[in-house]
């Protein structure tokens, strides 16, 4: 069986591990937090970066640091991991689903605009499979109504709109470093924070609310309980697992868009022939390679598609269920009609893309698929 996914370790991960277990300091905030955080600094210029739990856990602090709160409006995707919305309803929010594009499962920019009231605080964009939202026409949208933005960029590491990373553009950008991202450690996340005006309150709600980061800086002579938070920041073990990820970056990021090149190549004369969708990568953005999917014409050939990888011993995934028909939102709202939204619900399929996947292996997959449509 090729599996759809397969963490990728490059070496030092247990070396860097032990030598944090050996350092005597394992919580949080430690060498290998600030070498990380370092690192995301120093390459994408990002202003400050904090490492987290999770991503999930970034977007709570880009709620909390909103100051989003019960009446507040943020405009989310329907078509993207239910963390995207729920960081923010747990604040309180009323989350208003916007649909995807015709060409792209990502945030149609074009509807934006028409869905922002009085109450609207932020817009939540999410860079699909690494591949940028058109930012240009989001932050017009956000500074002509004076509205946040955050990016949800967990697939979006070393990706660009313009030259400009993703994650680094918005008010706030959160990324994922959970094992089926191209960067990983097992589970982990980073909030980016590009706007000055947020970073010493954000390093306070990352300290469970208290001013302990500005204690052992040496700013204050005693550290309490100032604001609200949480246990946002990973500990040592994790930050020394992902180190040894970063320091690699170049190298895995290669070999993936390598592996991606084969599959479009091997497949783009039945986009040719309308047989299936190919993703798409628009002038303004980059291709970090984080997966390559496909669309098919509907849900019954999708299924036999997967169904037909699999009895070729091929692991291939369908991806995200829309939040806006999902049981917990229709609780309290009534059905919308976002029909991009549940087409790539429906339709999109997720191939096998890993670093240890062989280029062999990838134009094995391409011919079964090929076989599938008679080709």
């Amino acid at each position: 069986m090729i599996p759809f996914n397969k963490p990728h370790l490059t070496g030092k991960e247990t070396h860097y591990i032990y030598d944090a277990v050996n350092s005597g300091k394992l919580s949080g905030n430690g060498k290998y937090t600030k070498k990380a955080q370092a690192f995301f600094e120093e390459k994408f210029r990002f202003k400050k970066t904090l490492l987290t739990t999770s991503c999930t856990d970034a977007l709570e602090m880009a709620a909390i640091l909103l100051n989003i709160a019960e009446g507040d409006e943020v405009i989310v995707p329907s078509y993207t991991f239910v963390s995207t919305a729920l960081a923010f309803v747990r604040q309180g929010a009323k989350i208003v689903f916007a649909d995807s594009r015709s060409d792209h499962p990502g945030i149609d920019e074009s509807l934006v605009e028409n869905l922002i009231t009085p109450k609207t605080k932020a817009i939540v964009v999410v860079h699909y499979a690494g591949v940028a939202c058109d930012m240009d026409v989001i932050m017009q949208i956000a500074k002509k109504h004076n509205i946040f933005v955050v990016e949800d960029a967990a697939q979006a590491i070393d990706s660009y709109y313009k030259g400009n990373p993703l994650g680094g553009i918005g008010h706030l950008g959160v990324f994922s470093f959970h094992e089926t991202k191209n960067i990983i450690s097992g589970e982990g996340g980073l909030l980016a924070i590009n706007d000055a005006s947020f970073e010493e309150r954000a390093e306070i709600i990352w300290e469970k609310g208290t001013n302990r980061s500005a204690f052992f800086k040496g700013e204050i002579d005693k550290y309490g309980w100032v604001d609200t938070g949480s246990s946002f920041l990973p500990s040592e073990l994790i930050s020394a697992f992902l180190y040894a990820q970063l320091e690699h970056l170049k190298d895995i990021q290669d070999k993936r868009i390598r592996l991606w090149n084969i599959y479009f190549k091997n497949l783009k004369d039945l986009q040719n022939e309308n047989l299936l969708k190919l993703p798409k990568i628009p002038e303004y953005a980059t291709n970090n390679a984080h997966m390559f999917y496909v669309v098919t014409k509907n849900l019954e050939e999708r299924d036999n598609f997967i169904r037909h990888l699999r009895e070729n011993d091929m692991h291939a995934v369908f991806h995200y269920l829309s939040l806006h028909t999902s049981k917990y939102y229709l609780k309290n709202h009534p059905l919308k009609s976002l029909p991009w939204s549940d087409e790539y619900s429906n339709c999109l399929v997720r191939l096998p893309l890993f670093y240890e996947l062989e280029e062999k292996q990838v134009n094995s997959i391409c011919k079964v698929i090929n076989e599938f449509f008679n080709k």
